[in-house]
């Protein structure tokens, strides 16, 4: 892991750096590159121009562990306006949830509750819930909730990140399901006994675990996957492997982060290729945004331009 990465994945910890970075204007127009707005209609408006133009999307509200079991539930119910409201407005679009921000930190069972809520609502208007992974001590609780929840709800899919030693045991322990997994490569400060330091070590894993989804065993199982990488290199060597063995296009689709590769989601969108991208809002936007820039260093270049035209 590079000096770089390292230091932006640990000041997305930082309480001090975040009460003060959010104070500062510069900081909050660089965060608009990667989201839309702080509201649910500023994502919700995203989602509707991104439609016109051929993607399909998710939203998220930004924040995670909550400190009340009222703060779950209102964190629920918030996800249940979005769902009629994706519904009111007939949008493609989505709904990707951290069990944290549903109370998994209070009560596993209080989350379970919350969550199935939001599956049988989302199951009732015909659409979809994601689950985001988090920090590697959530991985256990995260896997065991989503297993009671697809039990019921097929409805209901969730992330591996490819950075992990253990996601490729996770994967097979899921495929009985015919699960729906978004695979992505990780954005969480972790070991290096846990989790792969180098990138090319994770770009190979993630290679590997979406050749694994995407191949005829796991699809004759009703799996489904989500590519999530902004890489191209590795977006091209998927885009020949399913070309070549012939993976129809309902079982798969690209994801990507809202203002991330722009370049990128639109020639998928012009070659045909199934793309959904992920819309975050919400208040509570320094670590996501810090680990947003840890997944590529480079976009710290952004914010210093940003500096500069104060």
């Amino acid at each position: 892991m590079s000096v770089m990465r390292r230091a932006l994945l640990a000041g997305s910890q930082s309480v001090w750096l975040r009460e003060r970075a959010m104070r500062y204007g510069f900081v909050r127009r660089s965060v608009s590159r990667f989201m839309p707005g702080e509201r649910m209609d500023d994502a919700l408006e995203a989602c509707r121009r991104l439609q016109a133009e051929g993607a399909g999307t998710i939203v998220t509200r930004l924040g995670e562990n909550l400190t009340s079991a009222a703060e779950a539930e209102s964190v629920t119910d918030h996800y249940r306006e979005v769902l009629q409201r994706i519904d009111d407005s007939k949008l493609n679009t989505q709904i990707s949830v951290k069990l944290t921000q549903l109370g998994l930190d209070l009560d596993r069972e209080l989350c379970l509750r919350n969550l199935m809520a939001l599956a049988e609502q989302a199951s009732r208007l015909g659409n979809f819930v994601w689950i985001d992974m988090e920090a590697t001590p959530y991985v256990d609780p995260t896997l065991d909730l989503f297993r009671r929840a697809i039990d019921r709800w097929p409805n209901v899919g969730v992330c591996l990140q490819a950075y992990l030693y253990r996601s490729a045991a996770d994967l097979e322990s899921l495929l009985p399901l015919g699960p729906a997994i978004r695979l992505v490569k990780g954005a969480y400060m972790e070991p290096p006994e846990l989790a792969y330091p180098r990138k090319r070590d994770v770009d190979a894993n993630f290679y590997a675990l979406s050749a694994r989804l995407l191949g005829e065993d796991a699809r004759r199982r009703g799996a489904r996957c989500a590519i999530g990488t902004h890489d191209p290199r590795l977006v091209e060597r998927l885009q020949d492997l399913i070309t070549r063995t012939g993976v129809p296009r309902e079982t798969f689709e690209f994801e990507m982060l809202y203002g991330i590769q722009r370049g990128l989601q639109s020639r998928l969108i012009r070659g045909g290729w199934p793309l959904r991208v992920l819309i975050s809002y919400g208040e509570y936007w320094f670590p996501w945004y810090m680990r947003r820039l840890a997944e590529r260093p480079a976009n710290v270049t952004f914010i210093l331009r940003s500096m500069v035209a104060r």
